[in-house]
């Protein structure tokens, strides 16, 4: 039987502008370092890999992802690479395969934050990497997240995304230390370090915290490698899906958004793992919050209707409120006025039905009847580029917003604030829009989201037509003083539909 080219390998290649023998001598070198002097690969090795599709012994996948990772600043997995994994009994997962089973979710959980954290050890910067389309994301996760999981312990066989063997932990070799027992005490302290660095993200931004997260998601994708009761297993799953959360969120909001999405998918097998269909929705929902950042509101819907289908019945109506503003923003994106304001209607209903006698779970505490109207003056705003007249609703949402907004949440109010003042631009209300621009700037600057400042440079656009009033002039220019010089956007292979030229705007809160 012909092999057949590996492209994956050889497009990584191109980019990474090595030569064969330089590839060889790099991976002996770093097989060498991690402990493999006997390894000893040659440039005729290198040119079967690429063109004649083969698959490498262990442990040279991971020295490759390890290279590749560090040359191109961006994480570089085995499946990346053009590699599937291999089992005990040989039985091949297909490339990049969506859903995983959970002995691979763990394994890729570990190894991906392994090589996010090699990169910000040493200063690199995640980039370059495509972002799936919604369609391809929820075509290949429908079935799986419609169904519950093989409860731990249970037989497999009949399980189509299952493994053979738990230990395809012994495939990756990422300096994961030995799997070990905990107890509930222990993850009880993750549980708190979560809500901790939850507080953190949501006060001051993505930027500061993400690499603390990666490294505790890290740690806990080395515990779910020994089988605990399943009690214990669930929370561990449960708090891995919150972590995973949490660093994309964090990766989305400092512009890393190949890195956030890998995070929220990871995020939703994780949930799913541990039995909570609602947070594996939710972990969807925020990647489609990133897909209308990034102006591909169809993906968003797409990512949308898998997150509301396969949330369950039993998601609370406070969280099934959340979902449909952010559909209802993706919506607004598309200019359909009418379907967002039934959408947003429905989300007004869901949230007022919520009776609280259950709990919210700890990943829904913070949507409170503030962010229910920051999300409505975003829909709204953003309609308002289509239609100005829902330019005043914006400022009605968004003045609601900023008198519920509690304290702790400085990232939340800068959105507000400028959402208020681009509804006001656009509502021609320049002297109320100069008042609130200059109440997100009193703060915007203690704060590491990169969104806050692509919001601030769409408002700057709206300043544009009144240039000539003396007080716009002034701010104009407290603006340019203001935010980051812009980076260039980026060019070549890497980008998905529509990135290059979105990365300057969001409208996201």
């Amino acid at each position: 039987m012909d092999r057949q080219p590996n492209t994956r390998l050889a497009d990584l290649f191109g980019l990474a502008g090595w030569s064969k023998g330089e590839l060889a001598r790099l991976v002996n070198r770093q097989a060498a370092a991690m402990g493999h002097p006997q390894l000893a690969t040659d440039t005729s090795r290198v040119r079967r890999w690429i063109d004649m599709g083969e698959t490498p012994r262990d442990p040279v996948p991971k020295v490759l992802a390890s290279l590749f990772t560090e040359r191109l600043g961006r994480v570089v997995t085995i499946e990346d690479l053009g590699f599937a994994r291999t089992g005990r009994s040989g039985k091949r997962q297909a490339m990049d395969g969506l859903p995983w089973a959970p002995e691979r979710t763990a394994a890729v959980l570990t190894e991906f934050t392994g090589m996010d954290l090699m990169l910000n050890r040493r200063g690199l910067v995640g980039a370059g990497a495509a972002l799936a389309a919604g369609s391809a994301l929820t075509g290949a996760m429908h079935d799986w997240l419609h169904t519950d999981p093989v409860p731990a312990g249970a037989s497999r066989h009949d399980d189509p995304f299952a493994s053979d063997s738990f230990d395809e932990f012994d495939q990756i070799g990422l300096d994961r230390y030995e799997a070990a027992p905990v107890g509930s005490q222990e993850i009880d302290a993750l549980e708190r370090s979560v809500e901790v660095f939850r507080a953190w993200d949501a006060a001051r931004g993505g930027g500061l915290q993400r690499k603390a997260v990666v490294g505790q998601l890290n740690e806990v994708g080395g515990m779910l490698a020994y089988r605990h009761p399943d009690h214990l297993q669930r929370r561990l799953w449960g708090v891995a899906a919150n972590l995973a959360v949490l660093a994309g969120w964090m990766s989305h909001d400092v512009g890393l958004e190949p890195t956030a999405q890998k995070y929220f998918i990871i995020a939703a097998h994780a949930a799913r793992e541990g039995g909570d269909r609602p947070r594996a929705g939710e972990a969807l929902s925020r990647a489609a919050r990133q897909m209308v950042h990034l102006g591909r509101p169809d993906d968003a819907l797409d990512l949308m209707k898998l997150a509301k289908s396969g949330s369950g019945e039993e998601t609370l109506p406070r969280t099934r409120a959340m979902l449909h503003t952010i559909e209802a923003w993706a919506q607004a994106s598309k200019g359909h006025g009418q379907a967002m304001r039934r959408t947003l209607g429905e989300a007004e209903e869901l949230f007022v039905s919520d009776k609280g006698d259950v709990p919210p779970p700890c990943w829904m505490q913070m949507f409170d009847e503030a962010d229910l109207h920051g999300m409505e003056a975003l829909a709204f705003r953003t309609l308002a580029d289509h239609d100005p007249s829902a330019a005043k609703i914006a400022q009605h949402h968004a003045k609601q917003a900023l008198e519920l907004r509690e304290g702790g949440r400085q990232r939340s109010q800068i959105f507000d604030y400028i959402s208020m003042a681009s509804a006001c631009f656009i509502g021609d209300d320049p002297e109320q829009a100069d008042r609130y621009a200059r109440l997100a700037l009193v703060s915007i600057g203690e704060n590491s989201s990169h969104r806050t400042w692509d919001r601030l440079r769409e408002m700057f656009r709206l300043t544009g037509q009144y240039a000539n009033y003396a007080k716009i002039q002034d701010l104009r220019e407290e603006i340019q003083h203001v935010l980051p010089k812009a980076k260039p956007k980026a060019k070549g292979p890497g980008l998905g539909p529509g990135l290059g030229s979105a990365l300057g705007k969001d409208f996201s809160v």
